[in-house]
């Protein structure tokens, strides 16, 4: 299928500004792009009834969440959401549209996690975070209007990275219980080996370039890349992890590992349902107010949380 219209525009939009390589611009320059992209990319969502910043014990001192807690009296299910950005880049406020989003769409609670960014930090630093994050959402549910049986951990991109690594230590680690894991165009093999990190490497807003750069920013030794904390397409065993809803996006340097990630979950008896975007580009569902499908695929990212915690 051929781009999208709106996906055309944009990048069209986004070739005219002869924008450097990240390794030229460097991580502080990146974050003020991002903070500043998305007052233009961010369609305005539903405001949700309550929006609370917070800080929580962390493996290194506190972690900062942002808590968005939908209208009525719950108690609610529970999303742990984990933002994208390469590990590097975007914060709380870059993608406080879409946890506004999900917290309305699926009427759960979102508790947003402001990781340690790389280069400062390198795995698993971030990881280590978000997981605390998860841990303190189970044992402190009922105190924020949550419900510690209905809990599902989520992400886009780097993000969904952590979302796919945090079911892994999960089941490992004695919990907590999950109900889904949403992985949204989520990276999950860093050998970069497959044929649509080679078929999308240029030309489509993320870059094969851009990925080994985020790469070599998160991790202090390539040998990490085969660390299934890392790479959880690479772990040996997939059974017992919660089902998956995986969204990816045609045009997409990581189209195939997440869908092969999706593929060897089902062959080890997980519930998976992958949806695929065709014509649109990674990052398309922060794009509300430029690219329509975004809408689309935030409400059936909605509907997947739904049905799950009803289940």
């Amino acid at each position: 299928m051929p781009l999208d219209p709106q996906a055309k525009v944009y990048l069209d939009r986004l070739a005219a500004l002869n924008i450097p390589p990240k390794g030229e611009v460097g991580p502080e320059k990146l974050r003020q792009q991002a903070r500043d992209q998305i007052k233009t990319i961010s369609s305005t969502p539903d405001p949700v009834a309550q929006v609370e910043d917070r800080e929580i014990p962390g493996p290194e001192g506190s972690v900062p969440v942002r808590i968005y807690t939908p209208a009525g009296n719950g108690p609610f299910p529970l999303l742990v959401y984990s933002h994208g950005g390469g590990w590097v880049n975007c914060d709380l406020d870059t993608h406080d549209g879409i946890c506004q989003s999900l917290t309305n769409g699926a009427e759960c609670i979102v508790v947003a996690v402001d990781y340690r960014r790389s280069p400062e930090n390198k795995f698993p630093a971030a990881l280590e975070d978000c997981f605390a994050v998860a841990q303190w959402v189970a044992a402190n549910a009922a105190d924020i209007k949550g419900d510690p049986a209905r809990i599902a951990v989520g992400g886009d991109s780097a993000g969904g990275n952590f979302a796919a690594v945090l079911a892994l230590m999960a089941r490992d680690q004695g919990g907590p219980s999950l109900a889904l894991q949403l992985l949204i165009y989520p990276i999950t093999d860093l050998r970069f080996v497959t044929p649509s990190m080679e078929r999308n490497a240029t030309g489509f807003g993320l870059s094969r370039d851009d990925m080994v750069w985020y790469k070599q920013q998160y991790l202090t030794d390539e040998a990490e890349t085969l660390n299934p904390l890392v790479s959880p397409y690479l772990a040996q065993d997939l059974s017992g992890l919660p089902p998956a809803f995986i969204l990816t996006a045609e045009f997409d340097p990581l189209l195939d590992e997440a869908e092969l990630y999706g593929q060897r979950l089902q062959e080890a008896g997980v519930a998976v349902t992958i949806s695929r975007y065709d014509g649109m580009i990674h990052g398309f569902i922060r794009m509300g107010a430029i690219m329509d499908r975004a809408k689309t695929a935030l409400a059936e990212c909605s509907q997947a949380l739904r049905s799950a915690f009803q289940a």
